[in-house]
């Protein structure tokens, strides 16, 4: 009779070496750059395999469950920002860079298990989410072996590697704790929704630049203004989402309009409105104490933010940090990769029309 690990190595072998499909190839923007544009998709595609290759390693009751939200898609945007930051070394397409990128997307798939179980979410890239098709014990499992599997992959690309990525879910971790439990008694409310979104979002695309440069083996100091400029481009991305969720078109966007007060999230224009000092701010302070439920409510507070100042003071802050981004890109060789960096963030201010 074989024992556990001889079990496992077996069911390991017969699950790599049986014909996979092809994994689907991510829609990504235009970096500017036919050659550029190329690599990059050769490369996301490699990741891909990678990803649909270490998911489908297991039990099948486990496997289905942690591919999830990996089949249902996804912009796999920090996957592509380590591959195009690995691009500032002399070994943009080492297998370690890919297995980097991996890490970071495993980790973020593992976030957004846990973040619909705290938010009791329906649905995630337009299918239903892990929780609501089976169960949040389920959903909690399925995102913790992600983490799993990520470590696992870590502990092959060094200590230093593995001392990053603890500090960046340190500060991913505190983000979240930080947004659970709200701003406290005389903290600006702005200033703490910034903190979060920068320790939620921004952490983790900027660990997937400094990654990505790390193991292509650019410098220090190309690795720092990566890490730094991928923060930026976390705010600018999220500020973006949040208002997108007031003013898109859902036939455009597939979301529909006001998800976030439903859900009790009061996003960046939101917050803007509240604080005016007049009869919009205090009607949306009387409707917005927590999760709005009722849908003329919504449909009230919808009509109210869009004719606040906050659509207008957000994108204010959007090119706040754009600048930001732009003095870290300074930091860079002026070349076709800094170039498309820039286009990233051009990608981002194009989403809302």
């Amino acid at each position: 009779m074989k024992n556990a690990c001889a079990v496992q190595e077996e069911k390991s072998r017969l699950t790599t070496d049986m014909p996979s499909a092809t994994p689907r190839k991510p829609a990504l923007p235009d970096v500017g750059d036919a050659q550029l544009n190329e690599a990059l998709g050769q490369s996301m595609q490699q990741v891909e395999q990678l990803l649909k290759d270490r998911l489908s390693v297991g039990e099948s009751f486990l496997t289905d469950k942690i591919s999830h939200l990996f089949e249902a898609g996804g912009k796999r945007f920090r996957v592509m920002f380590a591959l195009l930051a690995a691009h500032y070394g002399e070994k943009p397409t080492a297998q370690e860079v890919h297995e980097a990128a991996a890490v970071v997307e495993l980790t973020h798939l593992a976030t957004l298990y846990h973040d619909d179980v705290m938010d009791e979410s329906d649905q995630r890239r337009g299918a239903e989410s892990a929780n609501k098709r089976w169960n949040n014990s389920v959903a909690i499992l399925a995102g913790d072996y992600l983490f799993a599997i990520a470590s696992e992959i870590m502990a092959t690309l060094g200590a230093q590697t593995v001392q990053h990525f603890a500090e960046t879910f340190q500060e991913l971790v505190t983000g979240q704790m930080r947004e659970t439990i709200g701003a406290r008694d005389g903290e600006d409310e702005i200033e703490h929704y910034l903190t979060v979104i920068q320790e939620k979002t921004g952490v983790l695309i900027a660990s997937a630049g400094w990654l990505g440069a790390l193991h292509s083996g650019a410098s220090e100091e190309h690795r720092e203004a990566l890490f730094r400029f991928g923060r930026n481009v976390g705010q600018i991305f999220q500020i973006v989402d949040d208002i997108i969720d007031i003013w898109a078109d859902p036939e455009v966007s597939g979301k529909q309009p006001g998800t976030d007060l439903r859900e009790g999230v009061f996003t960046l224009p939101v917050l803007y409105a509240m604080q005016q000092d007049d009869a919009t701010g205090a009607r949306l302070r009387e409707i917005l104490t927590g999760p709005v439920t009722d849908d003329a409510l919504v449909d009230e507070a919808l009509e109210l933010i869009r004719g606040s100042e906050g659509r207008e003071k957000s994108f204010e802050v959007v090119q706040r940090y754009r600048q930001y981004g732009e003095d870290e890109l300074a930091k860079l060789p002026e070349n076709q990769v800094t170039q498309a960096l820039r286009h990233l963030m051009d990608f981002a201010l194009e989403r809302l029309g």
